[in-house]
């Protein structure tokens, strides 16, 4: 097992950390908000006994050492959202995903914030490739995505959904060759 990370990078306007059964109200709020989970396919938190729960079951940082942290706003020190990195075992690929309070939407946090994890996950856990997903009617995801310098790498089906597929790669890594073109 991997030491986990229960802290993650920081940035100009915020902080990464892992979520506490002290955030559950925070973490009720951004996940069963309508307007938010409406972009992620996922269904809504139910309840505030849910929240705690999902925060006290959540197993990657145990299991690989690192996941979906706390975002927090320095300036306040509000939960505003989550970003991290996951490891989706279905799909065997390392995930960037982030979610953020709509009155935090337009702000720079989530492209701030996903910066900063994909350099955590290249720099420190020395990944090679992070991948993320989104669904094709969530503009301004693709928009952070592509401005974090992610290339966009075809649909998936995942969860039962389609979606787009981003990848970002360690500099220097060759895109895997397509088993359709001759060798050169």
């Amino acid at each position: 097992m991997r030491k986990p990370y229960l802290t993650g990078p920081e940035t100009t306007r915020l902080e990464h950390r892992v979520f506490t059964l002290d955030d559950a109200s925070e973490f009720f709020a951004l996940n069963g908000n309508p307007d938010v989970m409406h972009w992620t396919g996922e269904p809504l938190l139910t309840s505030l006994d849910a929240a705690r729960e999902a925060i006290a079951k959540y197993p990657d940082f145990l299991e690989v050492g690192y996941g979906r942290w706390a975002c927090v706003l320095k300036q306040t020190r509000a939960v505003i959202g989550f970003c991290g990195l996951k490891y989706l075992p279905e799909l065997d690929v390392v995930d960037v995903g982030y979610r953020f309070h709509p009155e935090y939407w337009g702000h720079g946090f989530a492209t701030e914030a996903c910066a900063a994890c994909l350099d955590f996950g290249f720099d420190t856990l020395r990944l090679r490739e992070i991948f993320g997903f989104v669904l094709p009617m969530n503009v301004a995801s693709i928009r952070v995505l592509e401005k974090v310098g992610m290339q966009s790498d075809g649909e998936v089906m995942y969860d039962g959904l389609l979606a787009l597929r981003f990848v970002k790669r360690v500099p220097g890594i060759r895109e895997p060759a397509d088993a359709r073109d001759p060798p050169s």
